[in-house]
């Protein structure tokens, strides 16, 4: 497993890690087997939010990783705030209520810190100089050791790198969303580090039955997913590598975060990771339409 500086920090993350999202309470024990087995071949990035299963996520991963916790950075997110009837959730990043959710996530992960928090969105009418504000105490208080954002809205990320100490922007980026692409530069400039979601694209860079998919359609995508086929047939290696190699060697990216909920998954992900040690493509001549940001540029 390679490891990458997170941004600006004294962070490192592995260059794959895991989304805990697709895990679920209701397959705890192998939930909690996928992220041992992930510890142990060497992962240490993990993913959650306060948002996931009504905060049972963090709660799932917090019990799963006693007695590794010094060794693993530990990721979570706040803004996005459940209803009381949880039937839907508002948008609030006012101090109060950021200083109200470190203390649940904490408690919920059995912590005394997160290594990295994010914004979980944002949105260019928020009061950054509060949130930011907020975020500096954090860490002064010693309750995180970095933040960063998630958000994929240039006209949010652009000034939280270029106005704030964020190490890192979380923005879904694949072989099927380029959108990202023209916003590595500024990011790099800024010592920002990208964390990659969606990098298997629903699937659908893997085999499953292609669907309209951003600005492609089926029929793009269908077009798409077969010069994948055809390369990792070239190359005799799984189309999660192709995947995995156009963010981790091509873009440079800093981690490519997947989201795991079978062994089976987790199985083929390793195998992967151990294909790109080699592996050299020039996805420039791959004949993939880009895409690019439409609203909130």
């Amino acid at each position: 497993m390679k490891y990458n500086k997170l941004g600006k920090s004294d962070i490192v993350v592995s260059e794959v890690g895991i989304g805990c999202m697709s895990f679920s309470t209701h397959t705890r024990t192998e939930s909690e087997c996928i992220i041992q087995k992930s510890i142990d071949e060497g992962i240490n990035y993990f993913d959650t939010a306060d948002l996931y299963d009504f905060g049972e996520n963090e709660k799932l991963l917090g019990q799963a990783i006693k007695g590794y916790r010094e060794k693993l950075v530990i990721a979570s997110k706040v803004g996005n705030r459940w209803k009381e009837d949880k039937s839907g959730w508002t948008w609030d990043v006012s101090g109060d209520y950021i200083n109200e959710a470190i203390d649940e996530s904490l408690q919920r992960l059995q912590t005394d810190y997160i290594d990295l928090y994010q914004i979980h969105g944002g949105t260019k009418e928020d009061n950054f100089e509060e949130v930011v504000y907020t975020l500096e105490k954090l860490v002064e208080h010693g309750k995180i050791r970095t933040y960063g954002i998630s958000s994929i809205r240039p006209n949010v990320f652009l000034r939280y790198a270029n106005e704030s100490n964020i190490v890192s922007n979380m923005m879904q980026f694949s072989l099927l969303d380029t959108r990202p692409e023209p916003y590595l530069p500024p990011l790099q400039t800024a010592d920002v580090s990208i964390l990659a979601r969606g990098s298997f694209a629903q699937g659908m860079l893997l085999g499953k039955p292609a669907n309209d998919y951003l600005d492609h359609s089926s029929e793009q995508v269908e077009i798409i997913t077969k010069q994948i086929d055809l390369l990792a047939n070239e190359l005799s290696v799984s189309k999660e590598a192709i995947a995995l190699a156009f963010l981790l060697k091509y873009h440079k990216i800093s981690s490519a975060v997947v989201g795991v909920s079978t062994k089976e998954q987790l199985d083929k992900l390793f195998t992967a990771i151990n294909e790109l040690d080699n592996l050299q493509i020039d996805f420039g001549k791959l004949n993939i339409p880009k895409i690019n940001y439409t609203t909130h540029v």
